[in-house]
């Protein structure tokens, strides 16, 4: 599988399946055609219509669409996305809401590098942004990544984590979702020992896998069944001459994305099939319900593939965050070491993907911090994709955060500064 040959093949694939998509559209449309009440070719207008659409927005990196925003003020306000930090596998970005004062909580939200842009976390963003300053990382697509700029594996993120900490200061709040959680609970206790004054205020840490085995799921599942060997070997690929990172090892969007689609494969194909009954009955439009997700959901990034397989050793397999064991450029974390951040966990009660369970375990690493400074949340009802947007997340889970962050907003010995939540 580690050759150019397969990872062009499934580009191959994909380009062909939109230019059919889109053949089928514009045959199926010549007004000549009008004259024959054929429902065959409205099917077949339709079908090419979402296929050109599905095909075409798996390579596409979606906007984050956040152009305008009414703030607390009863204003609208421009909001221009602005790169503070630039790197070779990832920005930290801004969301400057111009003409509004300086907000007192800045948050930094670390997104997932899991196969899908962090524009994923738009309705996050949006929800925060109305009286926060956010920042946000936003991973880049590792085919698009010469060779030349070297590897990147789970220490290098830790690092960029490290990196981005550091230049946003001590008053900063860090809000990690998912799989980024062991990491930025790693380069917080990093900075904890290396480098005390760039601590962030507080950490919240949402469905992540600090403790993998603490409930078993498919996900932890497949991660001790199969072993390094098999994975390297099956879902590893060399980018092709059509991308900037030919040559690149990487576990491909394009895989990863039939992975999940296989998973539900029964709701995913009734979904595209209404989806074609609608356009045939007049009733679909660019930003209908199914365009909104699927605009993002098919949208998938390469990983570097020694981050997706550091990432499968060290934090699934092996469990190093979980027993204390990670090393970052040689220097062995303790995560007993962070005594002053404020550390808060948030769970989904019907969460399959990281169990309620396995997040909490990072309150329980953290044995110099004091219990004033450790909360935990369990959401009852709420999912994965729940815990961090949603109405879970905008009715309960939110408040709860911003609380946690105002209620740790002061300086060691000073009062906490009365902050108004939204």
């Amino acid at each position: 599988m580690r050759y150019m040959a397969a990872y062009d093949m499934m580009e191959t694939f994909r380009n062909t399946s939109q230019w059919l998509g889109a053949t089928a559209k514009t045959m199926a449309s010549y007004p000549a055609f009008a004259a024959v009440p054929n429902p065959g070719l409205a099917w077949m207008a339709a079908w090419g219509q979402v296929a050109e659409r599905a095909f075409e927005r798996m390579v596409v990196k979606p906007d984050w669409g956040i152009h305008s925003f009414t703030c607390d003020d009863g204003k609208d306000h421009l909001v221009s996305v602005e790169t503070v930090v630039e790197k070779p596998f990832g920005n930290l970005i801004h969301f400057n809401v111009t003409g509004r004062e300086e907000q007192p909580r800045k948050i930094l939200l670390v997104a997932p590098m899991s196969g899908h842009y962090a524009t994923l976390l738009r309705s996050t963003v949006k929800s925060l942004i109305t009286n926060c300053e956010v920042y946000i990382t936003d991973w880049h697509n590792a085919r698009d990544i010469p060779v030349s700029a070297g590897k990147f594996d789970i220490e290098d993120y830790t690092l960029y984590l490290v990196d981005f900490m550091r230049h946003l200061g001590p008053d900063t709040n860090v809000v990690a979702v998912c799989q980024p959680a062991p990491l930025t609970l790693a380069a917080t206790a990093y900075l904890a020992e290396m480098d005390a004054d760039a601590q962030p205020r507080t950490l919240t840490l949402i469905g992540g896998p600090i403790n993998p085995d603490a409930v078993p799921t498919d996900v932890t599942d497949f991660g001790a069944r199969v072993t390094m060997g098999q994975l390297e070997e099956t879902m590893i690929q060399r980018v092709g001459f059509k991308f900037k990172g030919v040559g690149r090892l990487v576990y491909p969007g394009l895989l990863q994305l039939t992975s999940f689609m296989s998973m539900n494969a029964d709701r995913h194909s009734k979904a595209f099939q209404d989806q074609i009954l609608r356009v045939i009955r007049g009733e679909a439009s660019d930003h209908d319900a199914h365009n909104r997700f699927y605009d993002e959901y098919l949208a998938v990034m390469d990983m570097p593939a020694e981050f997706y397989l550091s990432t499968v050793e060290r934090i699934f397999k092996k469990c190093e965050i979980a027993k204390n064991e990670f090393v970052v450029d040689g220097h062995k974390v303790d995560m007993g070491k962070i005594t002053n951040v404020a550390v808060k966990t948030v769970e989904g009660d019907k969460d399959d993907i990281t169990a309620p369970g396995q997040c909490i375990a990072a309150l329980d690493l953290c044995t110099g911090l004091p219990a004033s400074k450790k909360a935990s949340h369990v959401e009852p009802g709420a999912g994965h994709y729940g815990i961090f947007a949603g109405k879970s997340w905008r009715d309960n889970i939110r408040p709860l955060v911003l609380d946690f962050i105002d209620s740790n907003a002061a300086k060691p010995g000073e009062k906490a500064a009365n902050i108004n939540a939204a």
